[in-house]
């Protein structure tokens, strides 16, 4: 329990006991921690709650954090993600909409494709990431960080009444599914005994409505936050607990919890939004420019482009690197400095990958410093020790893409 307080803190994961309120979702702005579905489950599995983003989930269960993120690479585990936002936008207009907030091509994505993109605002700040799929049933489906849940949703919302206000065909919806990420290599095998679907048909960030170890409605997307191949699973509420149970049948199948996504994202190289980037950032400054679309670059047309594109091409005074370091973990706020001892950026995320048996860590550097392999110095403890900047992901990836 020490070591998972130990490991808590780090993250900055708060243990808390919790009133004895039950039901979905209970305001934040009375210090009541929102719960999931999946709660009293989590509990009679042996989970060990904590605060976070105003949610009480689990970080870890009856196992170690290094055992649960291992037994994700080799095999798969189920996580409980229903804290995120679920929308959808419908109308002709949807589009339209989308794509005045974030700075992805939404206008290409096929029928059932999705895209991760960013919210800017028109300083080019990052308000949020989040995926974005159009549906072949006529509608929009968005998923975006529980952390942004008011921020998101009232950005949209003051959009579609902009919209609507010009007698554009655009309505938005929250989706009070639950939503579980089943991650790992195994993860398909094992949702394929509960599908009549093809799953080998579903390549990596596409999705489909299918039934479900019997529970019909479901939207099953082939994506995640590990790195590993695997899907996230939007589940009518009522559902999720038989869904979860159902899934844990399967011996390859483990609970996991908050404290090895955050370590396996980080070995895949994948920011947390607040920590990694945030609304000071720029999606160039952040290492995301992959996520501005052709034809957006071309007409200029998102919030922030004016800031941002110019980058594309400028000398950036931070830019957003992984580090590798032996010797004392590099965690957040810690110092990075310059070979000659000056201080030149602040690492944003990090701790020891449990399978590279490295320390690893994101942080920002001006441009100059971030190529591959350069040595650097952080500050732990008020210690200096070497790092070298290095590529990510830390640990390849293993998306399913149609051969």
């Amino acid at each position: 329990m020490l070591r998972a307080v130990s490991f808590v803190s780090s993250l900055g994961f708060r243990l808390t006991a919790l009133p004895s309120v039950r039901g979905r979702p209970l305001s934040s702005a009375q210090d009541v921690l929102r719960r999931t579905p999946l709660y009293d489950f989590h509990l009679a599995h042996g989970g060990k709650m904590v605060a976070f983003a105003g949610w009480s989930l689990p970080v870890q269960y009856q196992e170690s954090h290094i055992d649960s993120h291992l037994h994700t690479r080799r095999h798969c585990s189920l996580f409980d993600v229903s804290h995120m936002l679920q929308t959808k936008i419908f109308g002709c207009d949807r589009v339209k909409l989308m794509e005045s907030l974030v700075v992805g091509d939404i206008a290409e994505l096929r029928p059932n494709q999705g895209t991760l993109s960013l919210f800017t605002n028109e300083a080019g700040g990052i308000l949020d990431d989040l995926i974005v799929t159009n549906t072949s049933e006529g509608h929009l489906y968005v998923v975006s960080n529980a952390g942004c849940w008011d921020k998101d949703l009232t950005l949209m919302q003051d959009k579609v009444k902009e919209l609507q206000k010009k007698s554009c065909d655009v309505d938005l919806q929250v989706v009070d599914n639950a939503l579980l990420a089943l991650q790992g290599p195994t993860a398909v095998q094992v949702l394929q005994t509960g599908v009549s679907d093809d799953l080998r048909k579903l390549p990596f960030m596409t999705s489909a409505v299918m039934e479900v170890f019997g529970v019909s409605g479901c939207r099953v997307t082939r994506c995640g936050y590990t790195g590993e191949d695997g899907v996230e699973i939007s589940v009518p509420a009522a559902e999720a607990v038989h869904l979860a149970t159902a899934l844990l049948k399967n011996p390859e199948v483990k609970l996991a919890g908050l404290a090895a996504r955050d370590s396996l994202r980080l070995e895949a190289g994948l920011c947390l939004y607040g920590n990694d980037i945030d609304e000071h950032t720029t999606p160039v400054e952040g290492s995301l420019s992959w996520t501005l679309g052709k034809r957006r670059r071309s007409a200029m047309d998102f919030p922030g482009a004016k800031v941002i594109l110019p980058q594309l091409k400028g000398e950036l005074q931070r830019k957003r690197v992984g580090l590798i370091c032996e010797g004392a973990p590099m965690r957040a706020h810690s110092p990075i400095l310059s070979p000659e001892g000056t201080v030149i950026g602040t690492v944003t995320s990090g701790c020891p990958s449990p399978c590279l048996k490295k320390n690893m860590a994101m942080g920002y550097v001006p441009s100059k410093f971030s190529k591959p392999g350069t040595q650097l110095l952080v500050e732990i403890r008020r210690k200096q020790q070497m790092a070298v900047v290095s590529k990510m992901p830390f640990v390849p990836t293993n998306y399913y893409t149609l051969k």
